[in-house]
């Protein structure tokens, strides 16, 4: 790669302050610390010597993802091949299915980071500002939380509308106040309804009506128990196990499906130190402690479902695991994580089972804490300092 640093190093000062390409400098410098890790070190003040920086910090949470992105295009594949009757065939291949799946996520991935990036360079080379990184996730995070068969016009609207109204207009990476992500699915939810719920916008291949099985449903287990369909059944009527649950053969965005490929990314953020255990582990509380409330008054048989379904069902999971633990929209104490994922977790049941218009109610749970993170983390300082005080004030 010597040659490359060669080539970058020789074109460089055309980008720099008075090189006749100085205004693409953004653009330089987006590509070079793409390429190569920065060199640029911090000169005077006291500072802290540490390997992880921005860059490793989104690649980390991109190989976390991984697992779930893979499980999905799976999914999506082994969805339409049951769909269309031809899962027993012998000529659907593991392959197969794994080359659909690709097929159909691809450019779905594809156009998030083309529509994303693209709004990332214009408004670091208006600002005279370094492109961030934080879009590098962001960008995978979008095709995660879509039906497989969304048009890939809506996710360029629903991309550049989150980027813009809830990331640029606060000031780009690391001011936004809502996750990114979660305010393109819920854009796409409010905008195009019909494109986010429903029977068959969840298996690939329904909308078109070729070849599908006829009385084939492609209700997620949401949308059946938010009607009172406590049998869970795929798309056949053949029951769905807790097995089909947690290793993801069923209808549900590309990557809330696979509990299994979630966890593992989960230990690998645990591991290397990127994602809060305290935000986890208190949502996954949150939401047991509710559910439990909920089967205790009892009046229809939503409320009925066992606390720990909630985990295994929709995007509960992923939004425990990816989206709430986000940095920049959580709180910062660690008094406050505890709270915020609790609230979370019991939100997010609360507005499944009482309010079946939203049977999946982990994005607007975790959409609403975002906004009163700041209030979480306000109360606890204060709290500390009143209490630091009064000790204080005893002491003397």
């Amino acid at each position: 790669m010597n040659w490359l640093r060669n080539y970058l190093d020789k074109v460089k000062p055309n980008f720099q302050k008075g090189g006749k390409l100085e205004k693409l400098h953004s653009t330089f410098d987006a590509f070079e610390t793409f390429l190569f890790v920065p060199n640029k070190v911090t000169t005077t003040g006291a500072h802290i010597r540490d390997s992880i920086d921005m860059k490793r910090t989104m690649t980390f949470v991109i190989i976390a993802l991984l697992p779930t992105l893979l499980a999905g295009m799976y999914n999506v594949g082994y969805q339409y091949y049951q769909a269309t009757g031809q899962l027993a065939l012998a000529e659907t291949t593991t392959w197969a299915i794994f080359l659909y799946g690709i097929l159909k996520v691809v450019p779905i991935i594809v156009v998030s980071y083309v529509t994303g990036l693209t709004i990332e360079f214009i408004s670091a080379q208006l600002r005279g500002h370094e492109v961030n990184e934080g879009f590098l996730v962001t960008g995978m995070l979008i095709p995660l939380v879509m039906p497989p068969d969304v048009p890939l016009w809506m996710v360029a609207i629903s991309t550049a509308f989150a980027v813009i109204i809830g990331k640029e207009v606060f000031g780009g990476t690391g001011m936004n106040i809502v996750n990114p992500a979660l305010l393109t699915r819920a854009f796409l939810f409010f905008a195009y309804p019909a494109y986010m719920s429903g029977d068959i916008v969840w298996t690939s291949g329904l909308t078109s009506g070729t070849g599908i099985i006829d009385g084939y449903s492609g209700a997620t287990l949401l949308s059946q128990a938010a009607n009172y369909k406590m049998a869970f059944t795929n798309g056949l009527g053949e029951s769905t196990t807790i097995a089909d649950m947690f290793f993801g053969f069923i209808p549900g965005s590309i990557g809330e499906t696979s509990k299994f490929a979630i966890i593992l990314g989960a230990v690998f953020l645990l591991i290397t130190g990127i994602a809060n255990w305290r935000i986890m582990l208190s949502t996954i509380l949150g939401a047991l402690a509710f559910g439990l409330l909920l089967n205790l008054v009892a009046v229809n048989p939503f409320m009925e479902l066992p606390a720990y379904m909630h985990l295994l069902m929709g995007g509960f999971l992923f939004g425990a695991i990816f989206m709430a633990t986000d940095p920049v929209t959580g709180t910062q104490t660690n008094t406050g994580k505890w709270i915020y994922g609790f609230l979370i977790g019991a939100f997010a049941i609360l507005i499944r089972v009482l309010n079946p218009a939203y049977p999946e109610g982990m994005m607007l749970s975790i959409l609403l804490m975002n906004i009163f993170a700041p209030l979480i983390d306000y109360i606890v300082i204060q709290s500390n300092i009143k209490r630091r005080m009064k000790r204080n004030r005893q002491i003397a």
